[in-house]
């Protein structure tokens, strides 16, 4: 089975088709312009996007989104982190948290699944803490700053498959594929 992964971001693609590949599931990187609409739930985001794009694609389509949710900044920045991280970063939520101590923090990440006859959403979610500074070179985004819970280093400094181990998002694409082989296609 084929299905069209809606994202410009490649590390995104990689997590998700490493994961969907296990279920015999060919994920395929479709470039779309893909309007993101602002607002207060991962959700909402996600199955707005679907109802958007579904009808110009017409073929089985998949949208993620994420954030990452800081328990001392009030579950910030949640549903606007890619806005955050393009405007202030890791380097910007390191000084939101200076001198805190509460570093609990939370990845969440929602997948849209569409085709002609169904529109499901699975979601993910990783706790850890926010790190004091910036380690690692791999991942993107707010990974340098997140240390999964079960871990000692950032996402930014483990590779795919050890990310996956732990990941927001494999786990709500592993909920995906276990749907399609085991229910959608009886």
């Amino acid at each position: 089975m084929k299905i069209y992964f809606i994202t410009g971001n490649k590390h995104k693609f990689l997590e998700a088709s490493k994961i969907m590949e296990k279920y015999g599931i060919e994920l395929r990187m479709l470039e779309a312009s893909k309007v993101e609409i602002q607002a207060r739930s991962l959700r909402e985001i996600v199955l707005y996007s679907l109802a958007l794009l579904y009808p110009k694609i017409n073929k089985p389509v998949v949208i993620e989104d994420a954030g990452l949710f800081i328990r001392a900044l009030n579950w910030f920045p949640g549903p606007y982190s890619s806005y955050v991280y393009e405007t202030i970063g890791c380097r910007g939520v390191l000084k939101l948290l200076e001198n805190v101590k509460d570093r609990y923090a939370k990845f969440r990440s929602v997948v849209g699944f569409i085709n002609f006859k169904h529109v499901k959403l699975f979601e993910g979610e990783v706790e850890g803490m926010i790190a004091y500074r910036e380690l690692g070179n791999k991942g993107f985004g707010f990974d340098p700053i997140f240390i999964p819970k079960g871990s000692s280093t950032t996402f930014a400094q483990m590779d795919v498959e050890e990310k996956n181990k732990y990941s927001h998002r494999a786990k709500a694409f592993e909920k995906l594929a276990k749907w399609i082989v085991y229910e959608e296609m009886e």
